[in-house]
């Protein structure tokens, strides 16, 4: 399981070191993708496999199905660490999640999310106040 919040940088080559944390877990091939609210999915193998099959038994005849298997599958990459714990992100992967210098990777159970430290503080301090309201609707357990 992915859990913890971590700050980096991503050098002009567009490479990020990977929290030592997360990348047993991930294993030596991992894949990076288009997330949700501008920041990068990345899913160790087994469980982009998982997510392959749930989008893959959804009816390509609904046009909200197909947009967003496009969106999900046509920004996906595989990747590997190099030697120092890196990952290369592609420039469209860069220019989608709008990563330029300070990143935050964090752990999100099943994957780990790569934000634009800019956006993740904006997002978080725009969300921060719906936090309450949200577990209160969607988590029938005591936290």
């Amino acid at each position: 399981m992915f859990m913890g919040e971590y700050q980096h940088t991503i050098d002009d080559k567009g490479r990020m070191i990977i929290p030592a944390k997360f990348r047993e877990e991930l294993g030596s091939r991992f894949i990076v993708t288009r997330g949700l609210d501008n920041c990068l999915f990345v899913y160790p193998e087994s469980e982009w496999r998982i997510i392959e099959q749930k989008l893959k038994s959804l009816p390509f005849t609904r046009s909200d199905a197909r947009a967003f298997t496009r969106f999900f599958f046509s920004g996906a990459i595989e990747c590997e660490l190099d030697k120092q714990g890196r990952v290369n992100i592609p420039a469209n992967l860069r220019q989608y999640s709008q990563l330029l210098k300070d990143c935050v990777v964090i752990g999100v159970s099943n994957r780990v999310e790569i934000w634009s430290k800019d956006v993740w503080e904006n997002y978080f301090e725009n969300s921060a106040d719906s936090f309450n309201e949200i577990a209160e609707k969607i988590v029938d357990f005591d936290l």
